[in-house]
């Protein structure tokens, strides 16, 4: 593994590639925050991830620790920076299976709606290497992919909330 540098929740803000989107949800804030805290539902929605360990004992809050691993091998030691249940969470890379990561941030803020909630989604890194050269040019398909993401965190959060018909 790699160390990543040890950045805060401003980096979500100024870090030099940043990708922000949102989804409109038909759950709760509360259920939200279930399905995040949730190990086994990451990789249901967000199809890069193939498994979230949880590496520090419960309750999750600042300073919490998992181990995130992606498809193509890429492993990433996560910190969160920010855990307000039903409201907001931030985490960082701490370190990284591959060099090309310099520094990584997710911010996750939820708002209630008036049929649920909406989650605006941000996501941002600084590159090292050869890939701060190349990582511009496929910018636009990786936000496609988030934006999918998100489709598919309706779709899943559609499911597992559905009513039950009685």
């Amino acid at each position: 593994m790699h160390p990543c540098e040890p950045v805060d929740a401003d980096f979500v803000s100024n870090a030099p590639n940043r990708f922000r989107n949102s989804v409109d949800l038909a759950i709760t804030p509360a259920q939200l925050f279930e399905v995040l805290a949730d190990a086994e539902a990451w990789p249901r929605w967000a199809g890069v991830i193939t498994e979230v360990t949880w590496t520090s004992a419960p309750p999750i809050g600042v300073g919490t620790t998992r181990t995130v691993e992606m498809r193509g091998g890429i492993i990433g030691d996560e910190e969160f920076l920010i855990w307000e249940p039903d409201r907001r969470m931030a985490f960082r890379f701490n370190a990284c299976s591959t060099k090309a990561v310099a520094a990584f941030a997710e911010d996750y803020l939820v708002e209630p709606t008036a049929g649920g909630c909406r989650l605006t989604w941000t996501l941002a890194n600084r590159l090292a290497g050869p890939a701060r050269f190349t990582g511009a040019l496929g910018q636009p398909l990786m936000n496609a992919t988030f934006r999918r993401f998100l489709a598919n965190l309706r779709r899943y959060t559609d499911e597992r909330f559905a009513p039950v018909a009685g």
